[in-house]
C-alpha cells in the first residue's frame, strides 16, 4: 500500500521542520513547501513555490497530494514596518491560504490542516474562563483578523468542494530551537539574571512542539477530525513564575525571581511603552482542550516539564 502522500507548506520554520521528520516516521510521503530552496530531514521532495499571496501556483508542489497541512503564514511581529499591516496579512495570511486551498481541492486532496491562531479568538482570558474552539471570534490585532477570515474562508470552500478542512489553534509554542521571547526568557535563566517576576499569578496555556505536531498528524486522518476547530495546548496552564521556575529547573539552573507585584511592572512597562510585553508576562491566556481530547481521543503525549527539557537541550546561546 502506498503511503499518504502530504504536503507541508512552511517546512523550513520552527514547526515545519519537527513535522517534516515527524511524519516522515510515521510513514507520510512528506513533500515539503518553502519560499526559498532548501533541504529538509524527512521530506521526499521540496519545492520552492516563491512568495505566498493569492496568486501563488501550487500546482507541482500539489501533484498526487492528497492531504495538506498548511503553516505559512505571515507571523505576529512587534514593530511591523508595513504601511498597511491589515493589507499585507490578508494578501498572505487570508488570501495566500484559500488560493492554496482552493488548488488543493482542484487537485483532489482531501484533507487540508490549517494551523491558525490562538490570537483568533482574541488577547487575554479571566483566569478559569479559557477560550474554546467554539468561541466567537473576537481578534484584536490585523495577525489575528487575517488569521480569522482564512479560518472563515476554508469553512465556505469545505462546503462549497467537499475537502475536509481542520482547524488548529495553538497558543504560545515551545521546543528545541524556540526563539524570540521564549528563548530570551532562557538565557536570563541560565546567565543568573535576577527577573522581577516572583510575584505574578495569572494562568497561561503553552503548547510544546512535540504535542503540536502530534496533533496535526492526528488531526491528518482521524476521522472526527473533520470540518472542526480544534484549541491546542499541553494541558496545563501555569503562572509566569511558575513557568520561569520549572523552565529554570528544566536547564539546571535555578530561577532567581524577586517578588515584584504584577500592577507595578505593568504601570512601570506602560511607562516605558511596553504594555504589551506586560500583558504577556502578566496577563493570563487560557484554552480548553476538552474538545479536541474528547472527539480525537487525543491526550498530549508529552508534560510540561518533559517539553521544558527538550526545548532546554535543544537551546543554543
Amino acid at each position: 500500500m502506498n503511503p499518504p502522500q502530504l504536503l507541508i507548506t512552511g517546512a523550513n520554520g520552527f514547526v515545519g521542520r519537527a513535522l517534516c521528520a515527524e511524519a516522515a516516521s510515521r510513514r507520510f510521503a512528506v513533500q515539503a513547501a518553502t519560499r526559498l530552496p532548501c533541504d529538509l530531514p524527512g521530506a521526499g521532495t521540496s519545492r520552492a513555490v516563491g512568495p505566498m499571496d493569492g496568486a501563488t501556483d501550487w500546482r507541482i508542489a500539489l501533484a498526487g497530494v492528497d492531504r495538506v497541512v498548511h503553516l505559512a503564514a505571515r507571523v505576529h511581529v512587534m514593530a511591523d514596518t508595513a504601511s498597511n499591516p491589515l493589507d499585507e496579512f490578508r494578501r498572505v495570511n487570508r488570501d495566500g491560504t484559500l488560493n492554496l486551498a482552493r488548488q488543493a481541492a482542484a487537485a483532489g486532496a482531501r484533507r487540508f490542516v490549517f494551523v491558525s491562531s490562538v490570537k483568533v479568538n482574541g488577547e487575554s482570558t479571566v483566569p478559569g474562563r479559557p477560550f474554546t474552539a467554539d468561541d466567537t471570534p473576537a481578534p484584536q490585532d490585523a495577525y489575528g483578523q487575517s488569521k480569522a477570515e482564512a479560518e472563515a474562508g476554508l469553512r465556505a470552500l469545505a462546503q462549497d468542494t467537499g475537502m475536509e478542512v481542520v482547524i488548529i489553534r495553538p497558543p504560545l509554542v515551545y521546543g528545541p530551537g524556540v526563539r524570540a521571547n521564549f528563548a530570551a526568557m532562557m538565557r536570563w535563566l541560565r546567565r543568573g539574571v535576577p527577573l522581577p517576576l516572583g510575584a505574578i499569578h495569572n494562568r497561561r496555556s503553552l503548547v510544546g512542539l512535540g504535542n503540536l505536531v502530534d496533533l496535526v498528524i492526528t488531526c491528518l486522518s482521524h476521522p472526527a477530525a473533520a470540518q472542526q476547530t480544534f484549541m491546542a495546548s499541553d494541558g496545563e496552564d501555569v503562572s509566569t513564575t511558575e513557568l520561569l521556575r520549572r523552565m529554570g529547573r528544566a536547564m539546571d539552573c535555578p530561577a532567581h525571581l524577586v517578588p515584584v507585584p504584577a500592577a507595578w511592572l505593568q504601570q512601570a512597562a506602560k511607562l516605558l511603552g511596553k504594555g504589551d510585553v506586560a500583558q504577556r508576562l502578566c496577563g493570563s491566556l487560557q484554552v480548553d482542550i476538552e474538545k479536541t481530547r474528547a472527539l480525537l481521543d487525543w491526550q498530549p503525549p508529552l508534560t510540561l516539564d518533559q517539553g521544558l527539557k527538550k526545548a532546554a537541550q535543544g537551546a543554543t546561546e
